[in-house]
């Protein structure tokens, strides 16, 4: 087929390269324009960027696409069989989704209608679902509202943060849109029971709340793995948390976010499980690697009763 292909960050590479192995044309690749980044805020392309230019492939960087009719004229005259979206970041208007003779196939990060919007991932790993998937879904002009044509899934295992999950999805969104394209599956509408929405996640929303069970406080270190960031405070100071480990430690009567040893055991609000505390196994300051809480502590005495907000 001739496929225009519309994404932008490391998810949509897979899925762009399964189209080309598969045989299909790519007319034209879509993604975000360069943007500042790192300390010199030098201007980097995206991901999508990098592959298709690897490949040859025709890019188009439209900073906008909604009202921008000489762009919408631009997308139809490519007569294309079909568009491909993967996280692109730009709403589409009608005339785009309308314009390929099989409109505008959508790979997105979670089982509809539960997690749409734009940090699924993120997002089922923090609210503790047991599964994920991808859905390739029909666009139309709501947020992810579109029918489901075909759908895999995935579990959510204890050890998993928004990164492995990240590539477990997005490998899988790559063979389930050869497959659609493939055999033209039915499309099913989304029921109405079950919508939900992750929103676009700041950095702000790292930050832990120590009231929290942790249990809930392992799952948003896990799931705000590596971005935007799990983070507390020490003596004012931000420190990024990495990895931790809930326990069971009934005996304490520390105050939530207080330590209750020498080994960075922090008390957390009741939860389930019994666990009572979050043991932390990795963590960062600013200027420095992450490193394990044993090396942490080689630098730096964090005794018991330290409080940490």
């Amino acid at each position: 087929m001739r496929l225009i292909f519309m994404g932008t960050p490391d998810f949509a590479v897979p899925a762009l390269h399964a189209l080309m192995e598969a045989g299909h044309e790519i007319v034209a690749v879509y993604t975000q324009p360069p943007r500042p980044a790192g300390r010199g805020k030098a201007l980097r392309r995206s991901a999508v960027h990098e592959a298709a230019d690897a490949a040859g492939l025709t890019v188009r960087t439209p900073a906008r696409v909604k009202r921008d009719t000489a762009e919408h004229e631009a997308f139809a005259a490519l007569n294309a069989d079909a568009a491909i979206v993967a996280a692109y970041g730009l709403i589409l208007p009608k005339a785009m989704l309308d314009a390929p003779r099989l409109g505008c196939l959508n790979i997105h990060a979670s089982l509809l209608p539960r997690w749409r919007g734009a940090s699924p991932i993120q997002t089922a790993i923090v609210a503790g679902d047991t599964q994920s998937g991808v859905c390739i879904m029909q666009m139309d002009e709501g947020l992810d509202t579109g029918a489901v044509l075909l759908q895999g899934a995935t579990p959510i295992t204890a050890s998993d943060t928004a990164s492995t999950l990240h590539d477990r999805l997005s490998a899988i969104g790559g063979a389930l849109i050869v497959q659609v394209l493939a055999t033209n599956p039915k499309a099913t509408p989304q029921p109405a029971e079950g919508v939900t929405y992750a929103k676009i996640l700041t950095r702000d929303d790292g930050r832990l709340d120590w009231s929290r069970s942790a249990q809930e406080l392992d799952q948003h270190i896990r799931g705000f793995t590596p971005w935007p960031g799990a983070f507390t405070s020490l003596n004012g100071t931000t420190i990024k948390i990495g990895a931790a480990t809930p326990i069971a430690s009934s005996s304490h009567t520390a105050e939530s976010g207080c330590t209750i040893d020498d080994a960075l055991t922090i008390a957390c609000g009741n939860g389930a499980g019994g666990a009572t505390a979050l043991r932390i196994d990795r963590l960062q300051k600013p200027g420095r690697s992450m490193m394990s809480a044993a090396d942490f502590l080689r630098g730096q005495s964090i005794p018991k009763g330290t409080r940490f907000d």
